[in-house]
């Protein structure tokens, strides 16, 4: 983009036909100011980037931004309130589906969606799941904080694997190794909405177990279901002691303690690793890799991970400016040194997005370029709703491994209780 806007443009005299780049919408409503409120960063460069886009927004446009940010938990009960009430921020950037509990309180972004998706390659399928609602666009995906096997591979090969194994059976080997001799693995078994989520739907995916089927119908409580419990009730020994409390921040500090040498994350142990100025930190970089989780009985990858996606509210003065200012920082120019300067830590959305050199240009970052393609949505076999939402903010999938996994209830027993609980939403 040139550092004018579509209204000083209009205003020099240039045919309004001549602007085919923007959508009809991007004239912004006069003396408009914007309230965002995002997810709090992992990785520095992330909201460095994000501020100083905003920042060249408002130059660019006169509209003023304030961005707030808060824990992918808190913004949760936020949102929920602000469709409430009516009144807040005019745009969240938050996570998976939760804007499909409150669709009648959001912005239209049809318009804006078709938009970017035409100009940069289309929109992945996972995201067409999570951004429509009965034929409309509610949310605009920014992409997902994609998960993947962080590794230390000189603990691996101590351990006597050369490589992650590709299978599960050979992956609970591995861990069980590495608890063997002395370097743990550690995953999320607390209210972690990334990293917890991400590997306990994995496992229960990947031995065919699910929480619903296509019609929306609760199956959690299944043969395939107990199958993965009973592997996770074996994983669960090999970790390091505490994962049931663990929320997003605690295995990211772990690793970089020394303390586990394999956990699934994001790239920002990695990046907060190589930036470091500490010797030790940046040793730990050098000697970590990442892959992509085995597969499991059912044959074929089986992930999920934490999409995040900007909604705005109806009640906004300023409509016109909210979608305004999504384009903007949806934009290539915006957009990709952003991704840059995040090395890579949101998988993008958009075909085009993956294109970058961010995602070659370190083979340790490149598993984590194509998840949102490949990856399952968190209502898988349904539909996204609002039921798909509140069993995933209830943590019900994470709940159920974590008592199988440390005995507090059988396989069998977890998978019934899970099942009641996710029933009183499917029910209504």
């Amino acid at each position: 983009m040139t550092n004018v806007t579509r209204r000083d443009l209009l205003k020099a005299g240039v045919a309004a036909a001549s602007i085919i780049a923007s959508p009809a919408f991007a004239e912004p409503e006069a003396g408009a100011q914007l309230r965002v409120l995002r997810w709090k960063q992992f990785v520095q460069g992330d909201i460095d980037l994000w501020t100083a886009n905003t920042r060249k927004f408002t130059e660019m446009t006169g509209i003023k931004v304030r961005v707030d940010t808060e824990s992918w938990e808190d913004i949760r009960p936020k949102a929920a309130v602000a469709a409430q009430v009516g009144t807040g921020p005019d745009i969240i950037i938050g996570t998976l589906d939760d804007p499909h509990k409150f669709p009648d309180a959001l912005l239209d972004l049809s318009e804006l969606a078709t938009y970017l998706g035409s100009k940069y390659g289309g929109w992945y399928d996972p995201c067409v799941a999570y951004g429509m609602h009965d034929g409309r666009w509610i949310g605009l995906p920014q992409g997902a904080a994609g998960a993947c096997i962080n590794y230390r591979v000189s603990h691996v090969r101590a351990a006597g694997f050369e490589e992650i194994p590709k299978d599960t059976a050979g992956f609970l080997k591995l861990c069980e190794a590495l608890k063997a001799r002395g370097t743990p693995a550690g995953m999320a078994l607390g209210h972690a909405t990334g990293d917890a989520n991400s590997w306990c739907h994995w496992l229960v995916w990947a031995h065919g177990g699910k929480m619903v089927d296509a019609k929306n119908n609760v199956v959690i409580d299944s043969p395939e279901t107990v199958a993965a419990l009973d592997y996770a009730k074996a994983l669960y020994p090999t970790f390091i002691p505490g994962t049931r409390s663990w929320q997003d921040p605690s295995n990211n500090k772990a690793f970089l303690a020394g303390e586990i040498s394999l956990t699934n994350n994001g790239i920002s142990i990695y990046t907060v690793a190589k930036n470091s100025k500490d010797a030790g930190q940046q040793a730990i970089a050098a000697d970590m890799n990442h892959t992509n989780f085995p597969i499991g009985p059912v044959g074929r990858p089986t992930e999920q991970h934490l999409l995040l996606q900007a909604y705005a509210f109806k009640y906004s003065k300023y409509p016109k400016a909210v979608q305004e200012y999504l384009r903007f920082m949806w934009e290539a120019e915006q957009y990709e040194p952003w991704q840059e300067a995040s090395n890579g830590y949101v998988s993008p959305p958009l075909a085009k997005y993956t294109e970058s050199p961010v995602w070659t240009r370190d083979p340790k970052v490149t598993p984590f370029r194509d998840v949102v393609k490949g990856m399952l949505p968190n209502g898988y076999a349904g539909t996204l709703g609002a039921a798909s939402a509140a069993v995933m903010g209830d943590f019900i999938m994470v709940d159920m491994v974590a008592e199988a996994a440390a005995g507090d209830r059988t396989p069998k027993e977890a998978a019934a209780r899970a099942a009641e609980r996710a029933k009183r939403f499917y029910r209504g």
